[in-house]
């Protein structure tokens, strides 16, 4: 596999009261650079890199639904957080729901949470099918990632299953999160462990405030059938935001609404 260096675990700024945050499947902390300065006139940040991803701690035991809330806590503990506001999107989304769940949590804002298909809905399959394409895809073309994204139509392309709106995105940062999928490291045994895996979160432990927000064009899990489960076993008395017309990841789409989004559920 081809070495990209420029991925670091985590990214640390601002100050006020602790906020986490957690990114999808074969991203990085970086995910939430649009977002960043807004957060960090608020909070102390702590972007992580989840374990297995590039830049993010190796995962060393086998790898089981726990492993990225277990890394997450560690991360916690070594920056003094007891507690802290959680803001995940896709599978970082999920890891704060379950983080709450084990008291770790002042409140949590998901974007598009993974692990809400109905439990007779087998089409996460070709969701996780899609991504095990990807990464194929992406290891052989994250050499040529600039030349990929020189044109309009290639950062359409690069972009359709995380955002509607792209042109504002800078093309290092599509750049960045290409090579990321290509340097995960745990990439296809993450995948192989989610389709053996039973999604679960114990929503009665979640004491916490939740706002769940969820674009209506979301390519990766369509909206509202990803949501099922939070929706009506798990968290149906969430704050629940429908965003028309925005992807995958709001903070990458609309920046500027996503964090005003947390800001406005953190504030006391």
């Amino acid at each position: 596999m081809r070495v990209y260096p420029a991925f670091t675990p985590s990214h640390r700024g601002g100050s006020g009261p602790a906020l986490v945050c957690l990114h999808g499947f074969t991203d990085t902390w970086r995910t939430w650079d649009l977002v960043l300065p807004a957060l960090e006139r608020e909070h102390d940040v702590l972007a992580l890199t989840l374990p297995g991803h590039a830049g993010g701690p190796p995962i060393d035991a086998p790898i089981d639904p726990a492993v990225f809330a277990d890394g997450v806590e560690r991360a916690m503990d070594e920056a003094g957080f007891a507690t802290a506001h959680l803001v995940g999107n896709s599978l970082g989304g999920h890891v704060a729901l379950q983080l709450a769940a084990r008291g770790r949590a002042n409140s949590v804002v998901a974007f598009a949470p993974a692990g809400g298909w109905a439990p007779d809905d087998e089409s996460y399959r070709q969701t996780l099918g899609f991504q095990a394409a990807m990464v194929d895809h992406l290891r052989r073309a994250a050499p040529y990632a600039e030349a990929a994204l020189g044109t309009p139509e290639g950062r359409r392309r690069a972009t359709s299953r995380t955002s509607v709106n792209f042109e504002h995105i800078p093309i290092e940062l599509l750049a960045h999160q290409m090579r990321g999928v290509a340097a995960c490291p745990s990439a296809l045994p993450l995948l192989d462990m989610a389709t053996r895996t039973t999604w679960q979160l114990d929503g009665e432990r979640i004491a916490c405030p939740v706002r769940i927000v969820w674009g209506t064009d979301d390519r990766l899990l369509p909206w509202p059938s990803a949501a099922v489960r939070f929706r009506q076993e798990w968290l149906p008395h969430a704050d629940w935001i429908e965003l028309d017309g925005v992807g995958h990841c709001p903070q990458l789409d609309i920046p500027l609404e996503s964090a005003q989004l947390i800001l406005g559920f953190t504030a006391p």
